[in-house]
């Protein structure tokens, strides 16, 4: 595509050549083609890209950092275009607002990302749309209920102080905090929401997660869609790890299914809701969807926020030390309890920084569900809208020193007036993520419990590298040596 500079941002022209004749025919360059007639503005592209592939290129080389350059030099708003797909990035709060909460409903979830996350989470919370996701929010939703959650503070400590003695008789003083973090985090999402602890089988449960996590992420890629039942090297892997999580998953509801008595867990609620109209119970298939994207999205992200955590207080001895002080004088070598949160001010920051520079769920992307406009700038049907946590959260223009790491700047007197979509680690609108309350608590109670027995030390050397899949987790291990206290 050619481009025709204007005083608010490009138009866009129509270029030669067969390819970009054929892309030209997708649905989302027709919309293109009626704006362009129309006069509409559209945003400037990021930098890096390809006469011919667009930013295919760059965003193989970098995903984050094509999306950082375009910020940093195309501003707030610009487009990522490649062969089979354009998206408008935006980073501003009250876009970010626009799109996610004042309307939401021109910005749906049928998109490449998420048809991929389809093929093994199903129609779940996660992935569902309209009144089908509405009513399965409204049957999960008392489970996350902040009386509730009180319920639950308890089992999450049990299992933090479980790993830290297990850590205390080790003889070997590294380990790797994330693969730990996923330990306790499935764990705790398992015994807690699902009723069952799969502690023993963490280790596979684990590197299956990773396996389909890449394998979403290398489909996502890809310019055509390849049948899972093509012997391919992707889907052969995609099936092995699938196998692995669906057999976890269907044990726990099979057994659920046999067992006598009452349960007081989302399982149990899931199995009990009715249709208000036909009265119909959830069948296995639709049960295996919604406790698949509990038990997926139930621990990794906490897992990765509890790593970056740990991987940012070796680097910055005088937070932790601040740490230590509210931990000795709030509790006093005592366990954590949901009591003490109030209390535990500064670890809360703690977390909330860790999650503002490096939010798990570090992009959303939505599709342009018909034309739209958005600060000035023309959004055609079909094209995508990204927001990205990382992005806004990182944007100087709405955060101060934003690569630093300041706790401090989520103190009350600082939060006074923020924009509330300045940071959005949850997501935010209707689409909230449903477990942004049980997430917090489990990562204050778990940071306070492992740091009042063990400081965490990187190891000399090592080079930690972001690594953004659908989740931004550390890239390969993230080895740490523990410091007994």
């Amino acid at each position: 595509m050619n481009q025709v500079s204007t005083q608010h941002g490009t138009k866009l022209r129509p270029a030669g050549g067969t390819l970009r004749w054929l892309v030209g025919k997708a649905p989302w360059n027709q919309a293109s083609a009626a704006g362009r007639a129309a006069g509409k503005v559209f945003p400037p592209l990021a930098p890096d890209l390809h006469p011919f592939l667009g930013h295919l290129p760059a965003l193989r080389r970098s995903r984050v950092g094509i999306l950082v350059d375009g910020m940093n030099q195309a501003g707030d708003t610009f487009r990522i275009q490649v062969p089979w797909m354009h998206a408008t990035v935006f980073t501003d709060p009250e876009h970010v607002k626009t799109i996610l909460q004042l309307r939401h409903e021109n910005f749906g979830k049928q998109t490449r990302g998420f048809d991929q996350l389809r093929i093994f989470l199903g129609n779940g919370l996660l992935t569902s749309e309209g009144s089908f996701w509405l009513r399965q929010r409204r049957i999960a939703q008392p489970a996350f209920h902040k009386a509730r959650l009180a319920g639950f503070a308890r089992g999450m400590v049990k299992a933090a102080e479980d790993m830290a003695d297990a850590w205390a008789r080790r003889t070997d003083p590294e380990i790797d905090v994330s693969k730990q973090m996923m330990a306790v985090t499935l764990r705790i999402v398992s015994e807690t929401l699902l009723g069952r602890d799969v502690s023993a089988e963490a280790d596979h449960v684990g590197t299956a997660i990773t396996a389909l996590l890449e394998n979403v992420q290398a489909r996502m890629t890809l310019p055509v869609d390849v049948p899972l039942h093509w012997p391919t090297p992707l889907n052969r892997s995609y099936h092995r790890a699938a196998d692995v999580i669906d057999r976890v998953v269907l044990d726990m509801i099979a057994a659920r299914r046999k067992e006598s008595g009452r349960h007081d867990d989302l399982l149990a609620m899931l199995i009990e809701a009715r249709d208000e109209e036909t009265g119909e119970a959830m069948d296995d298939r639709q049960l295996r969807d919604e406790v698949m994207t509990i038990f997926m999205a139930g621990h990794e992200t906490t897992a990765n926020a509890l790593a970056w955590t740990f991987h940012l207080l070796s680097l910055h001895p005088t937070v932790r030390e601040r740490l230590d002080a509210e931990l000795a004088a709030v509790l006093g070598g005592r366990s954590p309890t949901i009591e003490d949160l109030p209390q535990l001010a500064y670890t809360k920051q703690i977390v909330q920084e860790s999650m503002r520079l490096y939010p798990p769920a570090w992009v959303i992307g939505r599709n342009v569900v018909a034309d739209d406009e958005i600060g000035g700038y023309f959004l055609p049907k079909g094209t995508l809208a990204f927001v990205s946590p990382y992005l806004t959260h990182r944007n100087p223009r709405v955060w101060d020193n934003p690569e630093g790491f300041d706790p401090d700047r989520f103190s009350p007197e600082r939060s006074a007036g923020r924009h509330p979509f300045a940071f959005f680690p949850f997501g935010g609108g209707p689409r909230l993520c449903i477990g942004n309350g049980f997430a917090m608590m489990e990562a204050q109670l778990l940071l306070a419990t492992f740091a009042q027995r063990f400081h965490l030390d990187m190891v000399p050397g090592h080079r930690v590298v972001p690594e953004p899949m659908i989740t931004l987790r550390p890239k390969g291990a993230l080895p740490m040596r523990l410091v007994p206290r």
